[in-house]
């Protein structure tokens, strides 16, 4: 029985794992896949788990100087809570990422804490966000230290002036 790999770059191919060779599906029929589709599989899969690699590298490194497990890099929702605790952040944010549209909000908010984190600015921020399997692994196999997020500091014009008891 066939099933389903993924949508082939080729107009009307969509290449299907079975047990002899490729087979592709065009119009609602089951045909032979051509070489350049064969091709185009194989680096489509290849390029795919390089960067899925490159990825998980990257976060595992991350987090091992944000004082994290690095295994927590291959743990869906809980690498999530460690970046946020990493950014300093309180773990309830976790909720947002589960409601549409706030969670691609929250998403770039976190990449951003994540780059003040370690010391960089917007311009870095925007590459965790364009391209973070290029700089997930810039932060942890580079030479960006984890600075701890402090808390802030409290307003001096809020607070009372010491009584004297004299």
């Amino acid at each position: 029985m066939d099933k389903f790999l993924f949508a082939s770059p080729f107009v009307g191919g969509v290449p299907l794992l079975s047990a002899g060779a490729a087979t592709c599906v065009r119009q609602g029929q089951a045909v032979a896949c051509g070489p350049l589709e064969a091709l185009a599989t194989g680096i489509f899969l290849f390029t795919t788990l390089a960067l899925i690699i490159i990825m998980v590298a990257g976060l595992w490194k991350t987090f091992e100087k944000g004082g994290k497990h690095g295994w927590a890099a291959l743990v869906p929702i809980y690498n999530t809570i460690n970046l946020l605790e990493i950014a300093g952040k309180p773990t309830w944010w976790i909720f947002f990422f589960f409601i549409p549209f706030v969670n691609m909000i929250m998403g770039i908010v976190l990449a951003h804490y994540i780059a003040i984190s370690f010391g960089k600015g917007i311009g870095f921020t925007i590459g965790l966000i364009i391209l973070p399997f290029v700089f997930y692994p810039i932060l942890g196999f580079g030479d960006a230290t984890y600075r701890k997020p402090t808390a802030p500091a409290s307003n001096p014009s809020n607070q009372t002036p010491p009584t004297s008891t004299t």
